[in-house]
Order: structure tokens, then C-alpha cells, then sequence
């Protein structure tokens, strides 16, 4: 299948210029010019990653990435203007895997797409067979699923590599080091920061009661584990 990608962002002038190269790279292209198209294309298109402009003229586009976290799994690139840290910061917190600003080339572009969708095929070839299960939280890596006391829960992409990794050594500590370079690749510009914000996102996910962890424990000046058995500290 063509990977197909969601292009959002409010300069029609930008807009078919993108369309016209991705496609030329060989993906299916959907472009829509404000936050609420975005969502709506979003659910409609089931695209494999979003071009996502933070400068839309309805609602901001950290708000829309929050919003398409919390309902699916896809990566998103920020494309913006903006260039200063506390948005790249944000933006990367918020699970953003990639953030371009504005001027850019359309050959630095698609190569950062392909990193991105290249680093979320890579997870999926590695993931075991058989799904895997500790207390109420089962997660199978195929289909992409993680279900806590038998209800679906929505993980977006970052969250769920983290807690693949956690399950698959419950009981071991895994260091924040190890975290970053495995989810988000050698090189990770980000911080430590990222890592923190995105344990406790997964934590309102699956604990519950997200300030006293059952499953996803700190191991303070190390890292984290998964508890093997309910209860462990």
C-alpha cells in the first residue's frame, strides 16, 4: 500500500507545492488548510503520517496535535515558523517526531519523512508474536493495541514503544538513556524532560491511579521498570 500523508497547513500557496513533491516521492498526498479539516481528514484518510503547520488560522496546532494524540496513533512532523526552543520543546513533549521550521527544502523534508516512518516500521518488525500481558494491561505489538482491565485504550506512537519496552522486561530497570535511544533513536536532540512528561501521559493511560503507579514504577536517578506482579515497589 502507498504510505499516505495528511498535509496540514494554511498557506495555499504552500499547500500544492508539497502535494506535487510528496507525490513525486511516491506517497498519496491529502492537504487540508485549518485545525478542524485536519481531524476530520485525520479520521476520514487514516493517513501514515501528518505535515502539521502550527500556525493555523482556527485553533493552534499544538492543540490539534493534542487532540489527534489522545484519539489515534500516527507521527507527526510540525512544520512552522517558529523557532524558538520553548515551541520545539513543546512540540516534541506534546509527540511530535520531527520539527521543521520554516524556510526548508523539499529534499531535507523528505528525508526527515523517511527517518520518521522508517523508525516507526522498525519497532513493528521487531514486536513478538504473542501479546503481552501484566495484570489488567495486555498489549499486542501486531495489531498495534494495548487494552487495560479489558477496554481498548488509545496509546499514541511514543507512549506505546515506551510501554512495549517496559512490558517486554517487566521487572527489570530500563535507564532513561536506554528510553531515549530506543524510542526516539541515537541522536535524539531532545531532553530528559520529553521522557518524564511522556511516562506520566502513559500513566493517565493505564494506572489507576496515575500519582500512585501500580505498573509503570520510577527508579529514582536511573530510569523506570515495569512491575513484573501487582504491587511490587
Amino acid at each position: 500500500m502507498t504510505t499516505k500523508i495528511l498535509v496540514v497547513d494554511d498557506d495555499a500557496r504552500l499547500r500544492p507545492m508539497l502535494k506535487y513533491h510528496l507525490e513525486q516521492a511516491g506517497y498519496a498526498v491529502v492537504t487540508v488548510g485549518s485545525g478542524e479539516e485536519a481531524l476530520t481528514a485525520a479520521h476520514h484518510d487514516h493517513p501514515d503520517l501528518i505535515l502539521l503547520d502550527i500556525g493555523l488560522p482556527d485553533r493552534d496546532g499544538l492543540d490539534v496535535a493534542r487532540t489527534l494524540q489522545r484519539e489515534m496513533s500516527v507521527p507527526i512532523i510540525f512544520l512552522t515558523a517558529r523557532g524558538h526552543e520553548t515551541d520545539i520543546v513543546v512540540g516534541l513533549e506534546l509527540g511530535a517526531e520531527d520539527y521543521i521550521t520554516k524556510p526548508f527544502g523539499m529534499r531535507e523534508l523528505i528525508a526527515r519523512i523517511r527517518v520518521v516512518l522508517r523508525r516507526q516500521e522498525r519497532p513493528r518488525a521487531e514486536a513478538s508474536a504473542e501479546p503481552l500481558h501484566v495484570g489488567e494491561v495486555e498489549l499486542d505489538a501486531q495489531k498495534r493495541q494495548v487494552h487495560v482491565g479489558g477496554k481498548l485504550v488509545a496509546v499514541p506512537p511514543k507512549e506505546f514503544e515506551l510501554l512495549r519496552l517496559l512490558m517486554t522486561n517487566a521487572g527489570a530497570v530500563l535507564t532513561t538513556d536506554y528510553l531515549l535511544n530506543a524510542v526516539w533513536g541515537e541522536g535524539f536532540d531532545g531532553a530528559v524532560q520529553v521522557l518524564y512528561v511522556r511516562i506520566n501521559w502513559l500513566r493517565e493511560l493505564i494506572e489507576p491511579d496515575p500519582r500512585q503507579p501500580r505498573y509503570i514504577l520510577t527508579v529514582r536517578g536511573v530510569g523506570y521498570k515495569f512491575a513484573s506482579v501487582e504491587g511490587e515497589s
